[in-house]
């Protein structure tokens, strides 16, 4: 069979899946939630199924942080290493305060179905790749480079430091470390070895899809219908955020750095709704939480996705009028004459 031939028939899931907007954690998770509520026990049949697809989340995070450290570049320095942590901060910071208040008016329970630590995953967690594709346009590359930084907040380890100092919930000490022994193994192989870092980037999609697998198969179908309305809204409050980290990003850069970034990172990433389960796994206590939870982050990540690009680009356009107005020909005039009226 020829070459053309195979290549006609290739289907090209796995790409189909990574065009569509959180396909590669929709998808899996639908699949999975019917299969679990259709088929009860298709997941529980013992061996490597079971062991994959039931049991298999921790070791596949453990791989998902893996692939997430190899990210993280040393040699970015400067301006790039500035704005990751001025970003990284940002959204540490504000999703932590968010989760904090909601846990101190509402209570455990938060409210319209949010409880606090799942708006904390969902804020302190941002899309990078969205982010990467939106830079190229309203960035430049210092603001691509800060990515390096910014991936820091892929996977449950901010949330944990989260929930844990702000006593949300209990999270041992040990359970942190657990977080960063796989991302500093990344860490450090990926900045070593140019081809590890390459071949993570080419796992992620799969390591995601599996491990949405092993989330899914322990949840119902009324679960993702019941989080629809409250993960719009999740998602509608991390779309709005994208306003304030664009105001206080301003007040971070010098002027001549100044652009509509900060807003990029007000988004929800993918990879967020396999933090309930992290959250889970170190307290136990949180388990009747994780299977909303994770259905709310899926969809906010849905609904950042489509939103934040518009935002970015209206703030941008606000900023180039402005800039326009003061430094052309007639801005000048302008504010001429306002001087010398005065």
């Amino acid at each position: 069979m020829s070459e053309e031939k195979v290549t006609k028939k290739d289907l090209d899931l796995l790409n189909k899946m990574k065009k569509m907007p959180g396909g590669l954690v929709i998808i899996p998770l639908v699949i999975a939630v019917v299969l679990a509520t259709f088929c009860p026990g298709v997941f529980q049949i013992g061996g490597y199924v079971t062991a994959l697809f039931y049991d298999g989340n921790s070791a596949m995070m453990g791989l998902f942080l893996i692939i997430c450290g190899s990210a993280i570049n040393v040699k970015q320095v400067g301006l790039p290493l500035y704005k990751g942590v001025a970003l990284t901060g940002m959204k540490f910071v504000f999703g932590v305060l968010l989760g904090l208040a909601v846990g101190k008016i509402c209570g455990p329970s938060g409210f319209l179905g949010l409880t606090p630590f799942v708006i904390i995953a969902a804020i302190t967690n941002s899309n990078g790749s969205l982010y990467i594709s939106l830079s190229s346009q309203f960035g430049n590359a210092t603001d691509t480079g800060a990515i390096s930084i910014l991936s820091l907040n892929d996977g449950p380890f901010f949330t944990l430091v989260a929930l844990g100092a702000t006593g949300l919930a209990s999270i041992p000490f040990m359970s942190l470390v657990c977080v960063l022994v796989p991302l500093l193994i990344g860490f450090i192989w990926g900045n070593v070895d140019a081809g590890f870092k390459k071949a993570c980037a080419q796992a992620q999609p799969i390591v995601t899809f599996f491990m949405t697998i092993s989330i899914g198969s322990k949840t119902e179908v009324k679960t993702l219908i019941t989080a629809g309305a409250s993960g719009i809204v999740l998602g509608l409050i991390s779309a709005a955020t994208a306003f304030i980290f664009f105001f206080v990003f301003q007040i971070l850069l010098p002027k001549k750095e100044r652009n509509a970034m900060g807003a990029a990172v007000g988004t929800t990433a993918l990879n967020s709704a396999m933090t309930p389960a992290a959250v889970a796994e170190a307290d136990p206590s949180m388990a009747g939480y994780v299977d909303m939870a994770t259905a709310q982050c899926a969809t906010a990540s849905i609904i950042t996705l489509f939103l934040c690009p518009f935002i970015l680009a209206f703030l941008d356009k606000q900023m180039q009028k402005k800039r326009k107005g003061i430094y052309s020909p007639e801005g000048w005039a302008a504010e001429k004459g306002a001087v010398a009226a005065k």
